[in-house]
């Protein structure tokens, strides 16, 4: 691997206690076996019956919001650099940023305005996220074989599956958001290895603040993913702040693991300004550049702003160019609207939740509903809810524990990533719980949930007493009870999602079989 430090051939390498050497990542035949199998079965999973779900060839629920905002994109589009502009005039203000309906406005363009047009998008990027999920665990763990637990798990979550089903924007962020947290962690074994080879070879040099370690790549790329995570929904600049302070902490660990003089200040030297430059300034630009078609199209909502009287003529917003200052104005309004979604202020939903429901999944969300419908049966119905498989949701709590002490107790620190990225989905929202809340908002949680089982899981993979009574089952081979047990574990999860499949494809049931499903008052 190619370095960039100061040489100093006359520091010694035995200047500091030998620190344990790095993981290198080692791409086997195993995990190209398990991401095609795996990929095969999020892809069948995600487009079967794709395009089933729709009121009568028309959007439904959240879809009716954002699928013409995609189409709007389709229509408007002359330069295909630049694209169009949303204007959906019957639903008001467009409130999120344009990228997921750019992504889903590619799908259009080739399938035309159909549920397979609008959703073809959502559904390969499910499937991409599984992957990217697997590859966030192999980052971590160093093994395939807890990458493909993962893998599995993300397969079968209710949650993953119906957010990459439907046109709406979730799936997109979770996918930028997870790839993201895999760049930081290609990026942290980067430096590692960087600063590993510079402590073997005498080359930390004689600087107090350690060795500068060139151009980061990585972390760079992880700017660029969360900059299209905030480009969907700027909950995305959650884990900009939280990445961010990850990565500055990170480099401080690695200062002071290899025995730099002043790690603290090396790191406030040698790594803050270009985290800053990497995780927040090419977000922002990002940011900036999906609006490319507001700018460019002379009838963007506000795009006058500034001289047709919506902005009054004493706002500091008339210290902007023209444009600038629409474009800030419509964020201001953009604002201003998602400020006033508050349970104190009124607004109310019947499928209204909390970030502490989401924790176990007791709220989830109704997408589709077709009932009355005859049958054998009598009377049956067709339902699809945003349903979080509860064999991984139910351990969100438990797993979260173990995580924390596995960190802290047993200096475990491949459960730091998870931690704060599921940090960084959940405490914004604990903050702000007056606001009107949705459980597709907790999408971007069970990612790391996942994250946290699978190495859980691979903890308990091979350990405890040996099960004699495996050797007739597995042709003379004994498992011990921690294999057993995870893979009961993984048997009930593809038990539970095979069970609640009808609620997740929207098959047609009779009303009974339908209430033997909702096991709890608040899934109705």
């Amino acid at each position: 691997m190619s370095t960039s430090v100061e040489p100093a051939p006359d520091a010694p390498a035995a200047a500091h206690p030998a620190p344990p050497v790095p993981h290198r990542h080692r791409w086997r035949r195993a995990d190209t076996l398990s991401v095609l199998v795996i990929g095969a079965l999020a892809a069948l999973t995600r487009f079967t019956g794709l395009s089933v779900a729709n009121d009568d060839g028309t959007p439904v629920f959240d879809e009716k919001h954002y699928v013409p905002q995609a189409w709007d994109i389709v229509r408007s589009s002359v330069n295909p650099l630049i694209g169009g502009i949303e204007s959906n005039p019957g639903y008001g203000l467009v409130v999120h940023p344009p990228l997921a309906k750019q992504l889903i406005a590619l799908g259009e363009q080739v399938f035309g305005y159909t549920p397979l047009g609008w959703r073809v998008m959502t559904a390969l990027f499910g499937t991409a996220l599984v992957l990217m999920i697997m590859a966030l665990v192999r980052q971590l763990s160093h093994s395939w074989q807890v990458a493909a637990l993962a893998g599995l798990l993300a397969v079968f979550d209710g949650v993953l599956l119906v957010s990459s089903r439907f046109g709406m924007l979730d799936i997109f962020q979770v996918f930028f958001i997870v790839a993201g947290a895999w760049a930081l962690a290609r990026d942290h074994q980067q430096m590692h290895h960087r600063l590993h080879h510079a402590w073997l070879h005498g080359l930390l040099g004689d600087s107090d603040f350690g060795p500068r370690l060139g151009f980061r790549w990585w972390r760079f790329t992880a700017g660029v993913l969360l900059g299209l995570a905030l480009s969907v929904k700027w909950s995305g600049l959650y884990y900009i702040a939280f990445f961010g302070l990850l990565s500055v902490f990170t480099d401080l660990a690695l200062r002071r693991r290899y025995g730099i003089r002043r790690p603290v200040l090396g790191t406030l030297v040698r790594d803050t300004l270009p985290a800053l430059a990497s995780l927040v300034l090419v977000p922002a630009l990002l940011y900036l550049f999906s609006w490319r078609a507001w700018f460019a199209s002379e009838t963007s909502v506000y795009r006058h702003a500034a001289v047709d009287g919506t902005i009054p003529d004493d706002s500091w917003l008339q210290l902007f160019p023209g444009a600038l200052a629409g474009w800030l104005h419509y964020h201001f309004s953009v604002l201003d609207f998602h400020a006033s979604l508050t349970t104190s202020g009124g607004h109310s939903h019947p499928w209204d939740s909390k970030p502490w429901s989401w924790l176990v999944a007791a709220r989830p969300i109704l997408y589709y509903s077709n009932t009355d419908l005859e049958c054998a049966a009598g009377s049956c119905r067709e339902m699809i809810f945003l349903f979080g498989t509860p064999a991984i949701w139910w351990l969100t709590v438990p797993v979260l524990l173990w995580g924390v002490w596995s960190l802290i107790i047993r200096r475990d620190r491949r459960f730091l990533l998870p931690l704060v990225a599921f940090t960084a989905g959940f405490l914004p929202w604990l903050i702000g719980y007056d606001r009107q809340m949705y459980f597709f908002y907790a999408a971007a949680l069970v990612p790391f949930t996942i994250c946290l089982l699978a190495l859980t899981l691979g903890q308990l993979w091979g350990t405890g007493k040996p099960a004699e009574w495996t050797r007739a089952v597995t042709g003379g081979r004994v498992l011990t009870w921690g294999t057993v047990g995870v893979t009961s574990y993984l048997a009930l999860v593809v038990a539970m999602f095979l069970y609640w499949l009808p609620i997740l494809y929207g098959l047609r049931i009779p009303d009974s079989l339908y209430f033997d499903l909702m096991w709890l008052p608040s899934w109705i």
